[in-house]
């Protein structure tokens, strides 16, 4: 069982860890695919992803140094709090783009619908649309072409028409004439020409429903707006941008920007700082620290499932998501966290006489820069995977409807909480004892490239669940390194500037460039060689991370000296024994 003895004072820092991350569960991975719906493309989106880590670069190291020249750590754990609930909250409220529904109608022997300039439509996505056999959709033509009309009389057999036709105008005193019909697609013929996608029209009804079979003897083209709501794939097409536009010609664009930078500025020092409070509370029992984050892994979990669950719920009949449930959810756990968190017994003691020296001394330490630097990859992998698995699950399911497809996401989260991350957060203190830092490196390295193989093998979502027990190497005992070493590593008094700064390299640094690569390349080759690629990295980067530490552990342990303390800088086998090493010293 866990926790035996209850500590009862750190009652509330589990409580923050559930109530928190219970908090950022319902809206952080949902972001992605809500920016999709507005109508942003991958590349806005691994735009925007690429630019908030940077914030969250500068932000977490910066607020740390504050939190600890101020003595403000409790205090400024507390107002970012409020700040990101009250951005999760306003998010909601962001209008879709403008989407543009105007196809070119050619009508020749056969008759078809034209969207061009979208660039390549990777074969998952033109699959689904064959496969919708036949839909209906609302059309509005602008007739400007009086020949038009000839066809409409002669081949179409529409004798509403002739008379336009015999008089070879519009039957209106203006130059346009507004034609709406019925509009049956035969989607099965959906073909694909370079950028430009052709759907076969096959029948069409007029309102005084007579039906016809669109046929011209002569080529003819119009304009046409059409509405095909009732298929959530066609609309997805042919309202997509060209991606010559830019993103940031649209104020949506702006606004979305802007909120997340709000929200990742505040959410990342709540964590640095919360993870700092933590290890301060935890004493000479920093191995524990695995214990209290493995609530975290719960809140998510438990939160996730129930996030996926009412967008489906809430979105029953309607052809787009409604993700209005879990902007209040996220919004309600927060609030409660704030009430958890104010109860912390906590106090900041110590005081670095010069932060800026002793981090700069820490930084001097090639073992800590090789670690850091595993850090930035771990990022960049991590951010291909929060920004765009689940548009990958989305584009390689062949269900045209996907009712289930956000409780599927749902679960993923739900099994990545408590199938990976919930035993391992667990396991940590005793994995990190047995392995060691740089060996546990080692292996999220190698545990990365295996789950990436396996995304790019992927033909069916639901085969995506088990992979997702990877995610207790590749993020529960990395979270537990990434954050024990910094804590071990900071001369004292530097705490939560040094975890804002290891923080700010995994995310400004490693998740900044990862959500721009994994945009570019997701834009390019789809989701398959995306991961692909980024697998192939992992495993070429583990063998060089193996090496070079084989041959750095032949060298001799260094030690710096800063303001009076002695700080070692070594490939720690465990938490434990380095503080112990470092009592012995001193």
């Amino acid at each position: 069982m866990m926790d035996l003895n209850i500590n009862k004072d750190l009652l509330p820092m589990k409580a923050h860890y559930f109530l928190w991350n219970a908090g950022l569960a319902p809206v952080i991975p949902f972001i992605p695919i809500y920016a999709r719906q507005l109508g942003f493309s991958s590349l806005a989106v691994g735009t925007i992803y690429t630019f908030l880590p940077i914030f969250s670069l500068v932000s977490k190291p910066f607020f740390g140094a504050v939190a600890d020249h101020f003595r403000l750590q409790k205090m400024l754990f507390l107002t970012f709090q409020i700040i990101t609930a009250l951005v999760f909250f306003n998010i909601q409220f962001i209008p879709e783009l403008v989407k543009s529904t105007d196809l070119m109608m050619d009508c020749d022997s056969l008759t078809y619908f034209k969207k061009c300039g979208i660039g390549p439509v990777d074969h998952v996505t033109l699959a689904k649309l064959q496969a919708e056999e036949t839909i209906s959709c609302k059309v509005m033509c602008d007739v400007t072409d009086s020949s038009f009309y000839e066809e409409l009389c002669a081949q179409w057999r529409a004798p509403q028409f002739c008379f336009s036709a015999l008089h070879q105008k519009p039957p209106s005193n203006k130059s346009t004439q507004i034609i709406p019909f019925q509009a049956q697609l035969a989607m099965t013929h959906t073909i694909q020409d370079e950028s430009c996608l052709f759907f076969r029209v096959h029948n069409v009804v007029f309102p005084d429903s007579s039906s016809h079979v669109p046929y011209c003897n002569n080529l003819s083209s119009v304009l046409c707006s059409v509405d095909c709501r009732s298929s959530g794939v066609i609309t997805e097409v042919i309202t997509r941008n060209s991606p010559d536009e830019s993103a940031t010609s649209s104020y949506q664009f702006w606004i979305i920007f802007f909120l997340l930078i709000f929200s990742t500025t505040a959410s990342s020092s709540v964590i640095s700082v919360g993870d700092t409070i933590c290890f301060k509370m935890l004493g000479d029992k920093p191995q524990r620290f695995g214990h209290q984050r493995l609530w975290g892994a719960i809140g998510w979990g438990m939160l996730s499932i129930l996030a996926g669950y009412l967008i489906d719920k809430f979105s029953s009949g309607h052809v787009t998501k409604n993700y209005m449930p879990i902007f209040y959810l996220s919004t309600i756990m927060i609030i409660l966290d704030m009430v958890a968190s104010s109860r912390l017994k906590y106090s900041q003691a110590i005081l670095s006489a010069s932060i800026v020296r002793d981090v700069g001394r820490l930084l001097s330490e090639l073992r800590v820069v090789i670690f850091l630097l595993c850090c930035i990859f771990i990022g960049l992998s991590t951010g291909l995977l929060w920004q765009f698995l689940f548009w990958h699950l989305e584009d390689i399911s062949t269900d045209v409807d996907q009712p289930w497809m956000k409780t599927l996401e749902g679960l993923v989260m739900g099994i990545r909480c408590f199938g990976g991350e919930l035993p391992f957060f667990f396991l940590s203190g005793r994995i990190l004892k047995m392995i060691g830092h740089i060996h546990a490196m080692s292996l999220v390295l190698a545990a990365f490239s295996i789950r990436f193989f396996l995304y790019a093998a992927l033909t069916n979502p639901w085969w995506c669940l088990p992979i997702e027990l990877l995610q207790g190497i590749t993020y529960g005992i990395f979270y537990t390194a990434m954050a024990s070493y910094a804590n071990i590593a900071a001369p004292p008094g530097t705490e939560a500037t040094v975890q804002g700064l290891v923080g700010a390299v995994f995310e400004g640094v490693g998740m900044s460039l990862g959500s721009l690569l994994g945009g570019v390349l997701y834009n390019m080759y789809g989701g398959g060689r995306a991961f692909l690629i980024y697998a192939i990295t992992s495993l070429i980067l583990f063998i060089a991370h193996v090496l070079v530490q084989y041959f750095l552990s032949k060298s001799p342990q260094h030690k710096i000296l800063s303001n009076g303390m002695t700080t070692i800088y070594t490939s720690p086998k465990d938490a434990i024994s380095t503080i112990e090493e470092f009592d012995e010293i001193n």
